[in-house]
């Protein structure tokens, strides 16, 4: 398979109610974020895809038309963590591209920073990152989709984090559980609305990313976590937010937990 691809097969319904609708991906220079962005542009979404690292969403957008010329894909920088910077590209996007239908909320990170002695800077950082600001692009997103009365879907991505606590990442999880409450209460506010907006939540276990590198800070360390069994990949993560927004729209996908087949807890 080729970069972004997954089985087509999993999927009861296929993207084309979403050809030529605008999708944000945040955290869209790596892993599940790239993996993301690609699988939709190939499938006839128009992705923007943003993140800090301008010269990663460059390469991005230069690889998926390299090898799809009539993908829509395109790049905005944004540290979603800098004052005003959520408003101001929203207001960006909607000037370009008249809104957003999908918005993939999956900026964030993990840092090893125990309760008992972790420090308070990386505490507020996943919180921030992980919390704030994905509920900050939530309620843009779903106020754009109000304004413009057209249906939309809103996908977190969580974490196996979000069901249980892994030792010594109490912090990380409690942001993690803290996406999983607000999928629900987001799905509650929306019915109570009869707005037309469906939300996801996807939950993956181990992901072969950049992600224990930061998290541990050890390029050994984050070796050695991944060799342990057959971890999972970006592209799995990207099929599966591809299956949830492919369901018909009476049906909305919930929270899709999936983990390696060998991964014990």
């Amino acid at each position: 398979m080729t970069e972004g691809a997954h089985d087509d097969s999993l999927q009861p319904n296929n993207l084309a109610r979403w050809r030529g609708a605008t999708a944000l991906v945040t955290g869209a220079s790596s892993g599940i974020g790239r993996a993301i962005a690609w699988a939709l542009a190939v499938r006839g979404v128009r992705v923007v895809a943003t993140a800090r690292r301008s010269e990663r969403l460059d390469n991005l957008v230069s690889r998926v038309r390299a090898e799809h010329p009539d993908a829509d894909i395109h790049a905005y920088t944004c540290d979603l963590l800098a004052a005003g910077a959520i408003d101001q590209m929203f207001s960006d996007l909607s000037r370009r591209f008249g809104g957003m239908d999908i918005l993939i909320n999956n900026a964030g990170h993990g840092r090893g920073a125990a309760l008992i002695d972790g420090e308070v800077d990386d505490w507020r950082n996943m919180l921030d990152l992980n919390v704030l600001a994905l509920s900050h692009c939530t309620q843009r997103a779903v106020a754009g989709l109000v304004a413009r009365g057209v249906p939309g879907h809103i996908v977190h991505i969580a974490s196996m984090a979000s069901h249980r606590v892994p030792r010594g990442g109490g912090m990380y999880a409690a942001t993690k559980h803290a996406v999983r409450a607000l999928t629900e209460g987001l799905r509650q506010e929306l019915r109570a609305r009869d707005l037309p907006i469906r939300v996801t939540a996807i939950s993956p276990g181990f992901v072969e990313t950049e992600f224990a590198e930061v998290a541990t800070g050890s390029t050994k360390k984050a070796r050695e976590t991944y060799a342990r069994y057959p971890c999972l990949k970006s592209e799995d993560v990207a099929g599966a937010v591809c299956y949830a927004l492919g369901v018909p729209q009476h049906m909305q996908v919930h929270d899709i937990l999936i983990r390696p087949t060998a991964q014990p807890d």
